[in-house]
């Protein structure tokens, strides 16, 4: 099985908005680099493909020997879903889709499994955060508040075996102040972080 990952990148200036009582400008798109990092790390034994449309993330996704699928002003579904066109044209059989933001991602890469749909979805089962699905019968984006329930029902219409993957580590993105304080992310969070979070009132 030929496999791909795929990872939208949004630019990391415009990132994580909603940390912005917590983190400057500055942080928050080191913060998001930082995350990115991990997961394209975390796939390194597959071909890793990153969905963007700025030229920062760009520039970054080829230090890290990335391929960069660029796809100005297509959003996130549209992003996802011209790059797992891409893929299938590339001949790869199969993709994982991993959002950028996961702070633990060490287990991405068992999320493929022969003609198999899999979905792991946020610790709130709402979100989607990885997405991994044969290339010959493509899952349409549709992520945003409840994508989980959208892309368990499109993964049944494939009529491919599906599988919900219950992983606590995937299950954890960054998205509040909150997240920053679970005890699972805090311990990886890096030391520049966790000092600016001890010295937050």
């Amino acid at each position: 099985m030929r496999v791909a990952a795929l990872v939208p990148v949004k630019g990391f200036a415009a990132a994580k908005g909603r940390l912005t009582d917590v983190l400057g400008n500055a942080d928050r798109a080191r913060l998001a680099r930082w995350m990115a990092t991990e997961v394209v790390d975390a796939l390194h034994s597959f071909d890793v493909f990153v969905a963007c449309d700025d030229a920062d993330v760009r520039e970054w996704a080829d230090g890290l020997g990335a391929e960069v699928i660029w796809g100005p002003g297509l959003g996130l579904n549209g992003a996802i879903d011209d790059g797992t066109a891409t893929l299938a044209a590339a001949g790869y059989d199969h993709v994982v889709i991993s959002h950028a933001d996961l702070p633990r991602p060490a287990s991405l890469t068992a999320v493929a499994r022969a003609g198999t749909v899999t979905l792991v979805p946020d610790r709130r089962r709402d979100g989607t955060n990885v997405m991994a699905f044969p290339l010959t019968d493509r899952v349409e984006a549709s992520y945003g508040p409840g994508s989980f329930g959208r892309h368990f029902d499109a993964a049944r219409r494939t009529g491919h075996a599906v599988e919900i993957r219950v992983d606590a580590d995937l299950a954890l993105d960054i998205d509040t102040r909150d997240d920053l304080h679970h005890p699972q992310i805090d311990e990886v969070l890096p030391p520049w972080l966790r000092t600016i979070l001890a010295n937050r009132p």
